[in-house]
């Protein structure tokens, strides 16, 4: 028999970060607002809910040369101003960062750039230079000396930004992650990587297109949903201050098949166009094909305007589009979209200077939005005359400019859209 000292277990390369707390009453936990940093870009802060949080961890998200990098690098720049700052390039090179920079003519002087890939090397720095911000570009080409796997694949990704993570939240720096995203348009990586961070944000929008939507998913200092518009120029994303004007088409006379919503993205009124084109099917089965609305929505409102209104479009192709290239997913789109095909199966167009917004149920019914009062004056501040909304939404009191028609059936909505035309 031989006596032998126990070494213990191998420490957890997580049991530096980890640390236990008592536990305590909700109640007795002072909460209070942490201070937000403003980025100086005002709409990429409208998305944030105000500015950036310290110790929170931000994921975006988008297409390919969508603008990922230009905006974080224009926040960067800007944000050094206040605070100390740190780039760090996992897919470009420091002289391709500079070059960018130099292209959209930044003054780049205070922002501290780091080329590197090995999350060890990238925590270390993150240690030694104390950054207020970090911005990692991208979370996909990190890899962790501790796992064999390739950088980029499920347990890579899910190790970097775990560490990440945790490092965050302990000291204080705001760290935001550039993440790839699939060909059908999700982030790249587990599932996990949503749950993990504090924010989400997705780009959206046509590459093809000058204009860029910022989208925050999750959001957990602010609303969801909330919505920044940014015009790519050639100094760079500059945000929109006026979008509705954006989503509305300049026709010289009122069009068949053209109806002006009024939508709510986050806290934010928006005017969009909905355009809708009937047109006689020449095939056994009817297209039925929305952009920028949900697809399976539009059967159920065609199937609705048949049984309570009368109308038979089972001959007819149906064609729906959201102007700008924005996503509408509120139920508050059904009757505008009833109405513009409305108008272009009769090949008349809607009253001048109209808005609509409303839900509609499958017994016909016609259900109010939230926030309608924003909503109408966002459409009076915009020249808009007349509103046809759910008689739920009518205002108490009467606002300046605007004539309200409010209907609670969709068979209602469209007698009186007929009258006036």
């Amino acid at each position: 028999m031989q006596e032998t000292r126990d070494q213990g277990g191998a420490q957890h390369r997580y049991a530096p970060l980890a640390g236990s707390s008592p536990v305590r009453k909700l109640s007795d936990i002072e909460a209070r607002e942490l201070p937000r940093q403003p980025s100086g870009i005002s709409e990429f802060d409208r998305v944030l809910g105000g500015g950036l949080v310290p110790g929170a961890v931000v994921l975006i998200g988008g297409d390919p040369g969508i603008g990922k990098s230009t905006l974080l690098l224009q926040a960067l720049v800007s944000l050094s101003r206040a605070v100390k700052v740190l780039y760090v390039t996992g897919e470009e090179s420091a002289e391709q960062v500079a070059l960018r920079a130099r292209r959209l003519d930044l003054t780049t002087s205070d922002v501290n750039l780091l080329a590197e890939i090995r999350l060890e090397a990238i925590t270390g720095a993150l240690t030694e230079q104390q950054p207020s911000v970090a911005v990692i570009d991208s979370i996909q080409t990190l890899y962790s000396s501790e796992l064999s796997a390739a950088p980029g694949s499920v347990s890579q990704v899910r190790e970097c930004a775990a560490q990440l993570t945790r490092l965050a939240k302990q000291t204080g720096t705001t760290i935001v992650l550039i993440g790839h995203v699939t060909k059908d348009g999700s982030l790249a990586g587990p599932r996990v990587l949503e749950h993990m961070v504090d924010t989400v944000l997705y780009f959206e929008g046509d590459t093809h297109s000058s204009f860029r939507l910022v989208r925050a998913f999750k959001n957990r200092f602010g609303a969801v949903n909330e919505l920044g518009v940014f015009a790519m120029t050639d100094r760079g994303l500059r945000g929109v201050s006026n979008p509705s004007a954006l989503f509305l088409s300049q026709h010289e006379q009122n069009v068949p098949g053209s109806c002006v919503m009024a939508t709510q993205e986050g806290t934010r009124p928006l005017l969009v166009e909905i355009q809708a084109l009937v047109d006689t099917a020449h095939v056994p089965n009817p297209r039925r094909l929305s952009v920028g609305l949900e697809g399976t929505r539009l059967a159920m409102l065609l199937a609705v305007l048949h049984r309570h209104a009368g109308v038979v479009t089972y001959d007819q192709d149906v064609f729906v589009n959201a102007v700008g290239g924005v996503k509408i997913t509120e139920p508050a789109a059904d009757l505008p979209v009833l109405l513009a095909i409305m108008s272009s199966l009769t090949n008349k167009p809607l009253p001048k200077g109209l808005v609509v917004f409303g839900e509609i149920g499958l017994a016909g019914e016609i259900r109010p939005a939230p926030r309608g009062q924003e909503r109408l004056r966002e459409a009076a501040k915009l020249g808009f005359g007349l509103a046809l909304i759910p008689k739920a939404n009518a205002p108490r009191q009467p606002i300046e400019g605007l004539e309200i028609w409010a209907v609670d059936r969709i068979d209602a909505a469209i007698s009186r859209i007929k009258e006036a035309s």
